[in-house]
């Protein structure tokens, strides 16, 4: 008997998705040790935030989600008409080159200039995964796939935060702590030089991307404007109002919270597993049960954590606290999965990479926008800003979700998918 060859798109499906698995993975790590030290970095310690401290840092790590915001489009345009995979390694390279540059300074305005063009890279990289992921998962599996890439990319994220924050902790009281942060940097470079060559190494034999010729921008850019796509993705501007807030100063702020730095780290690496555990599985869940089902119970999980964070805030870190804001955190956890297939299902195939571009472009101005209103409030009205920023941030996210329940509601009716083979 004749063994049947292997299907050659299913081979490029698995490989397309590993590579970006993997290079999400590594950037995430990398970005996020890194900015578990930079507040400790730029100040030239490693805890004690003054008013004057935190408007310094607050500025120079705006500059990287400011220089995402303002050019992710064009990247998402070219991963459209260029290819995913070039605008992918691209940023990449470009971030690891970067962090060696960082490794170099401590001048605040050389920082500033750097991360911005950080971001830069970092839209690159977001738009260009996202719109793989879109283009290699059918409907009935794209919150499956989703899910594994929020899982990779937030897991990420948490691993590299908790890995800076231990850093932090074993360098705390040593002399030659400050002058070992550029090392930091250095591993960051090393983490999305290796993250580079696994991806590459998985589809460098694939045929090569031929620019588009006669590419219409205007209609790519009035496709991925869509008042659906927009109602998807503009509530991700208030979560990242909270997160952005909170993961750059939590490094240098965390002892004020009756908790060292190691017992931080360990319990944002045990959040990093949980990601990977439960990320997938809500993404499953939201290919059976419909996107919307998933994202109001996300967004009821995003509002329990800021209602039991500001209580924290008020009464300290009581154990029936910090269990509820462990529950509420698994709930919100069901939102990304769902959100983000729900926008790769409206986007079209002309302009899938610029509509996932507007996802990274709506994260990275949530980011600018929570470091700046969530600063001013606490600096004006101390642990009263805390009590306006949280319970701002929680009835916007309720409004605008409220919004695309009813857009949902008024349009076609959306019946359960069956769950992925």
């Amino acid at each position: 008997m004749v063994e049947a060859s292997p299907d050659p798109s299913v081979d490029l499906h698995r490989r397309s998705l590993l590579a970006v698995f993997e290079a999400t993975f590594f950037v995430r790590f990398a970005f996020g040790i890194t900015l578990a030290i930079f507040a400790s970095y730029i100040l030239g310690r490693l805890s004690g935030l003054s008013g004057n401290d935190v408007g310094t840092v607050g500025l120079v790590a705006a500059m990287a989600p400011i220089g995402e915001f303002t050019t992710v489009l064009l990247s998402g345009i070219a991963t459209d008409r260029v290819g995913r995979f070039p605008v992918l390694f691209t940023g990449m390279l470009g971030s690891a080159f970067l962090f060696g540059l960082v490794a170099l300074t401590r001048s605040v305005y050389a920082l500033g200039a750097l991360n911005f063009v950080f971001g830069i890279a970092s839209g690159a990289i977001l738009a260009s995964s996202l719109a793989v992921i879109a283009d290699r998962s059918t409907e009935d599996e794209r919150g499956l796939e989703m899910g594994r890439f929020d899982a990779m990319n937030l897991a990420g994220w948490l691993g590299g935060f908790a890995f800076g924050i231990a850093i932090l902790g074993l360098l705390q009281g040593h002399e030659i702590s400050v002058a070992s942060l550029p090392w930091v940097f250095v591993l960051g470079a090393a983490m999305l030089v290796v993250g580079f060559l696994l991806a590459w190494d998985l589809v460098r034999t694939f045929p090569r991307t031929v620019p588009a010729r006669g590419f219409p921008v205007g209609q790519v850019l009035r496709n991925a404007f869509r008042r659906g796509v927009l109602l998807v993705t503009l509530p991700w501007l208030i979560v990242y109002m909270l997160i952005g807030y909170v993961l750059v100063f939590v490094g240098s702020a965390s002892a004020s919270i009756g908790f060292s730095d190691l017992y931080i780290a360990a319990g944002v690496a045990g959040g990093g597993l949980l990601l990977v555990l439960s990320q997938p599985r809500f993404g499953r869940l939201a290919d059976r049960y419909g996107r919307t089902r998933l994202m109001n119970i996300g967004v009821a999980g995003f509002v329990g954590v800021m209602v039991f964070a500001s209580l924290l805030v008020a009464f300290g870190p009581l154990p029936e606290l910090l269990a509820a804001l462990g529950v509420c955190v698994l709930a919100a956890l069901a939102y990304g999965p769902a959100a983000l297939a729900a926008l790769a299902d409206l986007a079209f195939a002309l302009s899938r990479g610029t509509t996932m571009a507007i996802y990274s472009l709506t994260i990275s101005l949530g980011m600018v926008l929570g470091l700046v209103v969530g600063t001013q409030l606490v600096e004006r009205f101390g642990n009263d800003g805390y009590y306006l920023f949280f319970g701002g941030v929680g009835a916007a996210l309720v409004i605008l979700s409220a919004f695309r329940y009813r857009e949902v509601r008024l349009g076609p009716v959306v019946r359960p998918t069956p769950p992925a083979r």
